[in-house]
């Protein structure tokens, strides 16, 4: 039994004297195991940089956060709704109050500018138009007797060149004045605001059998 196991023993010795030469060997031929030679170092160590090195995992790319929306960011824009009312006016004709046509002898003709007239439409319609109109009564003197009277139709209205402002079409008509209303200037074709102005030429007949006098009528404008 003792020689068994001195056996064993001697046997482990030789393997032992063999193996460590050759470990020796591999430990002083690598470059690493020289290095920790040269440091002292008497063992090699179990991360020989001569061994293939296993690669490191690699590490996840980072990911990069979503940008932030602009609803996150701030909050939604306002709306204000605004509103204002464009008012509305009125539809007028003015008219001199008073007008002096001359003088003439009977048989002849007296005529003279009546005067500027002017209509004004404040109404601001989207589509607008209007109708100027002028009616007369009889000339007359003294106290109007049938010698003393001139009837309205011996007179005429031209109302001549109209200037407007703002967007409308006129239409100027010239009449022979009764005691009637009738067209003489209309406009059409407008938008929001207008006007329209003329200065009227009124030219009177006066019969071969008429009375010597002052002759007054009233000529009546207006519009709708």
């Amino acid at each position: 039994m003792r020689k068994s196991v001195g056996l064993a023993l001697s046997v482990t010795a030789v393997v032992g004297a063999v193996l460590a030469p050759v470990a020796a060997s591999a430990a002083t031929g690598s470059p690493y195991a020289q290095l920790h030679a040269r440091h002292g170092h008497r063992r090699v160590s179990a991360t020989d940089p001569s061994a293939s090195p296993t690669p490191a995992p690699s590490a996840s790319p980072a990911v990069a956060a979503p940008p932030s929306s602009p609803a996150a960011q701030a909050g939604s824009d306002p709306d204000t709704t605004v509103t204002f009312a464009v008012t509305s006016g009125l539809l007028t004709i003015t008219a001199p109050t008073a007008s002096n046509l001359g003088s003439g002898a009977p048989g002849g003709t007296i005529s003279g500018a009546l005067g500027t007239v002017t209509v004004t439409d404040n109404r601001a319609l989207l589509s607008a138009s209007w109708t100027a109109t002028a009616s007369s009564t009889n000339w007359t003197t003294g106290t109007g007797t049938p010698a003393e009277t001139i009837p309205a139709s011996d007179a005429n209205y031209d109302p001549g060149p109209v200037t407007t402002s703002g967007t409308i079409t006129v239409t100027p008509t010239d009449i022979t004045l009764s005691n009637s209303p009738q067209t003489v200037v209309s406009g059409s074709s407008g938008t929001g605001d207008n006007s329209a102005s003329w200065d009227p030429t009124v030219s009177v007949f006066v019969p071969a059998a008429a009375v010597t006098g002052a002759y007054t009528a009233v000529v009546t404008h207006s519009v709708t």
